[in-house]
């Protein structure tokens, strides 16, 4: 439903009616994820229950609302992009990083290698695949896959995340069109880590096994400028938060940035293992699983979720 211009008729700030909210875009949620499929081109996710929704809200001072599945392990895939992209940042710099991929948003769906064959050298974004793996390409010549994961847990805020072993083999048994943007990067001289090594750090970073309170709490250091609220410890830094929202604002749900962005307003990130983080600034960190997705490869129940809490509470950022 479309109802972005509709006023709410209650307090706003109110906990209970926050509560309230909470729970009904949870609700509809688990509704929504009736019209969606579980991703099937890795034959790992196509094991999930499609009829599977957590929604987990976190806020600056601990606070947390959580309804259905937030503790189930589930593979981060996409999302990982937004870590491996603080990490960029945080080790090599602005500067170098954005030398190596662009800050466009692409128009085309996550995996394509279209543009990047006929229109530019360098990948659009660093939140579709291609620039994804450049990115990684960049990484893997200064950190290692265990350090990758060690700041990961950090960002997350969640020590008990590890490389789900089935999902990783299944991404490299069945990665050939990541394999294809690897080795055209390869080809244009763009590339600047070897590639077999790039691929298989970015299969395992796509293979750790998160929940929807490890995005809850990925978006809360977001939403904190990069600061973990509870220790005070700064992990990255807040002009590189800024970027990061920014990119996941206007690439973080692929071809379907524009329309998300319009409906929902919240800086996001979405992957086909289910999983949507959210950051509503210096407020909340926001996770949603739901596996079942939509024809862009997004969580159905996830954007309806987030679409309820952003209209009734007014979250957007422009609002």
């Amino acid at each position: 439903m479309y109802f972005t211009y509709e006023q709410p008729r209650f307090d706003v700030k109110d906990e209970n009616e926050i509560r309230r909210v909470i729970k009904e875009a949870y609700e509809n949620g688990c509704e929504a994820a009736k019209q969606g499929k579980v991703a099937n081109y890795i034959p790992e996710l196509a094991k999930a229950n499609p009829n599977d929704f957590g929604l987990c809200v976190r806020s600056m001072d601990g606070k947390e609302l959580s309804f259905g599945q937030v503790d189930k392990r589930f593979s981060v895939q996409s999302i990982s992009k937004v870590v491996n992209l603080a990490a960029a940042l945080k080790f090599l710099g602005f500067r170098e990083t954005f030398s190596h991929v662009q800050l466009e948003p692409s128009g085309d769906a996550f995996n394509s290698i279209l543009k990047l064959d006929t229109v530019s050298d360098l990948p659009f974004n660093p939140m579709i695949n291609a620039g994804a793996i450049q990115v990684m390409g960049l990484l893997t010549n200064v950190m290692d896959f265990e350090d990758l994961l060690d700041f990961a847990r950090k960002f997350m805020m969640d020590d008990d995340i590890v490389l789900n072993e089935s999902v990783y083999r299944s991404e490299r048994d069945t990665g050939d069109r990541n394999r294809a943007i690897v080795y055209l990067l390869k080809s244009k001289g763009v590339l600047s880590g070897d590639p077999d090594k790039t691929l298989d750090t970015y299969f395992k970073m796509c293979s750790l096994n998160v929940n929807a309170k490890s995005l809850a709490n990925l978006g809360l250091v977001l939403a904190n400028k990069g600061q973990n609220p509870f220790t005070g410890k700064h992990l990255i830094h807040p002009g590189y938060v800024c970027t990061i929202k920014s990119l996941m604002f206007t690439c973080g749900l692929y071809d379907e940035s524009g329309e998300y962005g319009v409906l929902v307003g919240i800086p996001s990130k979405s992957g086909v293992g289910g999983g949507i983080v959210a950051s509503v600034s210096e407020r909340w960190g926001i996770g949603t699983y739901g596996p079942a997705l939509n024809k862009k490869g997004n969580s159905v129940g996830g954007i309806a979720a987030l679409e309820h809490m952003s209209h009734l509470l007014r979250l957007n950022v422009f609002a």
